[in-house]
């Protein structure tokens, strides 16, 4: 970022609106407050007037349109001002004048080592792939390919044809922000996908439809996130599914272990089978909406070696009053490619592709 082409060190928050970062130790000649009351502003859906009394620096400026960058990890939703300056992607490509938001580094709590901020690719005016495809006069697609080692991908603008496996199914709007801060009538900015129904080994569970679809104040449905670490389940379709798992892992002649918090189904690892895709288990599948369209969910996408003796389920139980339904976490992403169209509103996606003897890093 900016005159000096700043390392910006962020968190991929795949339905965070913006991008933010601490500016503490920040400088730039091409640095610029957004007015308030600006079009630019208008954009950035920014909230009323904020100023600063110390000597003026990226992060401290009067007459400032205002922002309000989030950190989930420590709950806290901090008053900032939005600002633009160049953004240079990896590929050299400069996005001159993108609008983004500073944080104080006191609240950088709870990311990852190293990380100073957090990139937004939520569905706004101002995330990165709205930007870019405005700037650069590119669609408004992206995909993510998040890896289980190496480097993953995160790709605009451009539709990666690397395999014929993908599988294709609507994005649907929750109508209700799920933003901590957020003006009435104002939808969700993450990505809402409608599963129907969830399999354990082929065999249906028997939940509530009510549980997967969203109501009028925006509770239930399924969400794909990047901030959670592991799927988590409304604890009434987590309850039979872990029991349908436990028992198809049985007829596999899987053995159970002790539970490990925060998971509740494990086994010994001695018992599970080891293939190149992972350990050899039952799969979960999300039915989802279009014709035959499961999301399979197996090997090391699903399950997680706590220590040399122990594999777990990696699903965690979301609670009884959770505002959706279904989280789909980080670890149930590693290695599927996601390519997000906001154009036709539609998810491309793949099962993992060590399935296809690739990965992310080698796409």
């Amino acid at each position: 970022m900016g005159s000096n082409r700043a390392a910006i060190n962020a968190a991929v928050d795949l339905g965070g609106p913006f991008l933010w970062f601490s500016c503490n130790d920040y400088t730039s000649k091409t640095y610029a407050p957004i007015p308030c009351g600006s079009p630019k502003c208008d954009a950035a859906k920014g909230i009323g007037c904020v100023g600063c009394n110390l000597p003026p620096r990226p992060g401290c400026t009067n007459d400032t349109c205002g922002a309000s960058p989030y950190n989930p990890f420590l709950d806290v939703l901090v008053s900032q001002g939005f600002a633009v300056d160049t953004f240079y992607a990896r590929n050299r490509a400069a996005l001159p004048e993108y609008s983004f938001s500073c944080m104080d580094k006191d609240y950088l709590t709870g990311l990852a080592a190293g990380a100073t901020g957090m990139l937004g690719l939520g569905r706004t005016q101002i995330s990165l792939h709205k930007q870019a495809s405005t700037k650069l006069n590119l669609p408004d697609t992206f995909s993510l390919c998040l890896p289980s080692s190496g480097i993953g991908k995160l790709t605009v603008g451009i539709k990666r044809d690397i395999t014929k496996s993908f599988k294709t199914t609507p994005l649907i709007i929750n109508p209700v922000s799920t933003y901590p801060i957020y003006t009435v009538g104002d939808a969700s900015d993450e990505y809402f996908i409608d599963v129907k129904s969830i399999d354990v080994n082929g065999g249906r569970l028997n939940v509530k439809d009510s549980y997967f679809s969203i109501d009028k104040d925006g509770v239930g449905g399924t969400k794909i996130s990047t901030m959670q670490n592991f799927t988590a389940l409304h604890n009434s379709i987590y309850k039979p599914l872990t029991r349908a798992f436990v028992k198809a892992a049985y007829d596999m002649k899987i053995k159970r272990a002790a539970a490990v918090a925060p998971f509740r189904a494990c086994f010994i690892s001695a018992s599970i089978k080891k293939t190149a895709e992972g350990p050899s288990v039952p799969e979960i599948d999300l039915v989802l909406a279009g014709k035959d369209v499961k999301w399979r969910m197996r090997g090391a996408n699903l399950m997680v070696e706590v220590d040399r003796k122990t594999t777990c389920l990696g699903l965690v139980d979301g609670g009884s009053n959770p505002r959706t339904a279904v989280v789909i976490g980080a670890h149930q992403l590693e290695e599927n490619l996601l390519e997000f169209d906001l154009v036709s509103s539609q998810l491309r996606f793949t099962d993992s592709l060590l399935f296809s003897n690739t990965s992310c890093s080698r796409i």
